[in-house]
């Protein structure tokens, strides 16, 4: 690209983003900042437990304690926005989600006591953020310029998932290699410090936002419009994959392939064209194409859980994590605009706070994420982590497919 192509397409992707509301402007930057941070929560903090632990079923049980503990927050946050402004608990949610790695990385996590306290401040931390993250998202966006919102946002977050990973494994293999006294620690420390920084700028960007509070004060209902169980059902369904897309690579790579340098650098590579693809996609897509992208991301979780089934051995895993890479935010960028838009019409039709929607579809999550991790957790402890590893990443993979159907019969 010339230099006056470059320029030109600058200053249109510029303008497109400036012709934006300022409270979604301001959500997308301080999204942006704090994607730097995903990665390591995603993909190093499950490797330091296993470093610490030496037991798979360690590290999916400290995820449980995670899992457990985001809906207690959701409870928690539906009745502090009452009083306080979503932005503010927004925020809070950051910084203490900087705070809860600082701390994981100062305590030990090789016994139940410490999987479940540390699990659960980091759960607290995490479900505070996104609690407010869909509220804000829902609140300073629309349905037409929701796909540009995810598109953006998913393109920022796989862009940092192709440096941060590299730069993170990269950092922490050399200081283990250079510091003689318990490196491998050391040099997590030094990352959770430099993930403390970057939340509190996040956290400041943030605040500068005057978003709406919830209208109602009830958010707890048992009743619901029977559109509002199939989206339900299709959180259910997501939430059994989450626990290994978060947990699967390290376990997988760490086993299998290399040290964190390698970790990293496999995540890095096959961002590369990840990101390309789905700027792309949320520039040129539109809602009738939401369905299409979530089944294309699903096939290839499909995919890759299959062949490393049938290989288990280092290309299946390399190829896995390929298919990981493309899977997961194409899942992302489709899943989030369908959720929102129901919740809009379902909104409208109760004549509920939209937060409601956004504490039980939580539940809904947390039900599928759960039986994932057990199912994970008892194939490792009654028949082998191998088994773990090969198979019953497949059997969630194969479990996710009804998504697809479900979806078709939601508004998009």
């Amino acid at each position: 690209m010339s230099r006056p192509d470059f320029m030109h397409w600058f200053a249109t992707e510029y303008h497109a983003f400036s012709s934006q509301p300022q409270t979604m402007r301001l959500l997308l930057i301080a999204d942006s900042i704090y994607a730097i941070v995903l990665p390591v929560f995603e993909i190093f903090v499950a490797a330091y437990v296993l470093r610490n632990s030496h037991d798979i079923r360690i590290v999916m049980a400290y995820q449980l304690s995670i899992y457990a503990a985001i809906p207690v927050a959701f409870l928690i946050n539906g009745f502090v926005l009452q009083k306080v402004p979503a932005n503010d608990v927004y925020a809070a949610g950051m910084l203490l989600s900087g705070v809860a790695l600082l701390i994981l990385t100062t305590t030990s996590v090789a016994t139940w006591r410490g999987i479940v306290l540390s699990g659960g401040l980091l759960g607290i931390a995490t479900g505070v953020f996104w609690a407010n993250r869909g509220f804000l998202a829902l609140s300073s966006t629309n349905d037409q310029n929701r796909n540009y919102f995810y598109g953006i946002e998913t393109a920022v977050l796989t862009v940092t998932w192709v440096l941060v990973p590299w730069i993170v494994g990269s950092l922490i293999d050399n200081l283990h290699a250079r510091v003689s006294t318990d490196g491998l620690n050391f040099a997590y420390r030094i990352v959770a410090i430099a993930s403390l920084i970057l939340t509190c700028t996040a956290a400041i960007v943030v605040l500068r936002g005057n978003y709406p509070r919830p209208s109602y004060r009830r958010f707890v209902f048992f009743r619901f419009h029977r559109l509002w169980y199939r989206l339900l059902v299709m959180a259910f369904l997501r939430g059994v994959t989450q626990g290994y897309i978060v947990t699967a690579p390290a376990l997988l790579i760490l086993r299998l392939v290399g040290q964190e340098g390698t970790l990293g650098g496999v995540e890095a590579i096959g961002s590369c064209v990840a990101s390309i693809c789905l700027y792309v996609i949320g520039r040129i897509s539109r809602p009738k194409h939401r369905v299409k992208v979530l089944a294309a991301g699903v096939a290839l979780f499909m995919l890759g859980a299959a062949l490393n089934a049938t290989l288990f051995n280092v290309a299946g895993v390399l190829i896995f994590m390929g298919c990981l890479l493309m899977a997961k935010p194409l899942i992302d960028v489709a899943y989030a605009p369908l959720e929102f838009r129901t919740i809009d019409l379902i909104s409208q039709i109760e004549k509920r706070d939209q937060y409601a929607y956004i504490f039980h579809h939580e539940l809904a999550v947390f039900a599928g994420r759960l039986v994932g991790c057990v199912l994970f957790i008892a194939s490792a402890t009654y028949v082998s982590e191998t088994s773990a590893l090969r198979y019953t990443l497949l059997i969630v993979a194969i479990m996710q497919l009804p998504v697809i159907l479900v979806a078709r019969k939601l508004p998009s």
